[in-house]
């Protein structure tokens, strides 16, 4: 009798506690460790990669009006650590739950804002990524470049680079795969004498050939129409073209090799802009790891944000200016007749000594 009492008794606390209801209290992201007062600017740079001037005057006010919310329902991110998270990835590269665990929200949303974020730094690409427009700035920029080893008339130098990416899956995933053997996006850029970039390409799976990029590029087209004038200058990988100087495969003259000579010095500095790129915002140097189709718009997003450190002089210490090492590119052998004839005139006019 007393066992049944027992049992009773337990079983009517049980009852009691399940009609209790706990109330957890949720967590205010605004009320987290603000970055911006907690870290002094050389620290909040190594982190970020961005000055914190530059993060509140420039960046910030670029996103903004796109993340502010009526209300807090739901306890919306607030713009600053949504714009800092994406920072902080583009400058780690880091598995996107490692962020989530650090901040204290979910994966999910760390998705979100590196998306949202990426594609609203990304539509700012005609305002930060363009050739120079007004005349004087475009002899300014042949200027910069002639300083460099002499070659006259240089409008940009031209390459292509590999941003890995993981497997996309699915029947087509082998197109992504380059000549290294491992998934990629075959990024163009054009860059100019101050290692900004002028022009950049992000779509082309890694299989692609970097003058089949170039043939269907909005770059060529200007060349061709003339809205674009000067040489580019790119490797071994694209035809000689009128408005494309390539280096000389044989050179047999002291004229010819000091074309060679002046041409690689030149075109160097976009393999430095490669570099220096790549070294501010590391998630290129290592796997993106994000859906495919969100992964042009960080490559850009990156691009937008290298432009604006040189814009604004937010720049990294010169010991982290490294050189992105390249192997030579597969030779092109569909040489044209015209292109050939203006490097001819180009060298016996400008690298024969007199």
């Amino acid at each position: 009798m007393e066992d049944l009492v027992l049992i009773n008794n337990i079983n009517r606390e049980i009852a009691e506690l399940q009609d209790v209801h706990i109330h957890i209290p949720k967590r205010y992201i605004r009320d987290m460790q603000n970055p911006i007062e907690y870290y002094n600017n050389f620290e909040f740079k190594r982190r970020y990669r961005f000055d914190k001037r530059t993060v509140n005057d420039v960046l910030l006010p670029m996103v903004n009006g796109h993340l502010e919310k009526p209300s807090n329902r739901g306890l919306p991110l607030p713009p600053m650590l949504c714009l800092l998270i994406t920072l902080r990835y583009y400058a780690t590269g880091n598995y996107q739950i490692v962020s989530a665990d650090l901040r204290g929200v979910s994966q999910s949303s760390i998705s979100r804002c590196i998306k949202l974020i990426s594609t609203l730094f990304a539509h700012n690409l005609p305002n930060y990524i363009r050739f120079p427009v007004d005349e004087e700035r475009k002899q300014e920029s042949q200027r910069q470049f002639y300083r460099i080893a002499h070659f006259p008339r240089v409008t940009g130098c031209i390459d292509c680079t590999h941003i890995s990416i993981k497997s996309p899956g699915g029947n087509m995933a082998e197109v992504y795969r380059n000549r290294k053997r491992y998934f990629s996006i075959n990024v163009q850029v054009v860059g100019g004498p101050n290692l900004e970039i002028f022009d950049i390409v992000a779509r082309w799976p890694g299989r692609e050939h970097d003058s089949m990029i170039f043939n269907n590029s909005a770059v060529k087209a200007k060349f061709e129409a003339g809205n674009l004038t000067g040489h580019l200058l790119g490797d071994s990988g694209y035809p000689c073209l009128p408005y494309l100087m390539t280096p000389l495969h044989n050179p047999r003259t002291n004229a010819e090799e000091r074309y060679n000579r002046s041409h690689i010095r030149t075109r160097n500095s976009v393999e430095r802009l490669f570099g220096v790129w790549k070294q501010r915002f590391p998630c290129l140097r290592r796997q993106l790891c994000n859906k495919l189709e969100t992964v042009p718009y960080i490559i850009v997003a990156c691009a937008v944000l290298h432009n604006i450190s040189i814009q604004e002089r937010d720049i990294l210490g010169e010991d982290e200016r490294q050189v992105e090492a390249v192997e030579p590119n597969i030779q092109v052998r569909n040489e044209n007749n015209v292109g050939n004839a203006v490097r001819r005139i180009l060298i016996e006019e400008y690298f024969t000594e007199l």
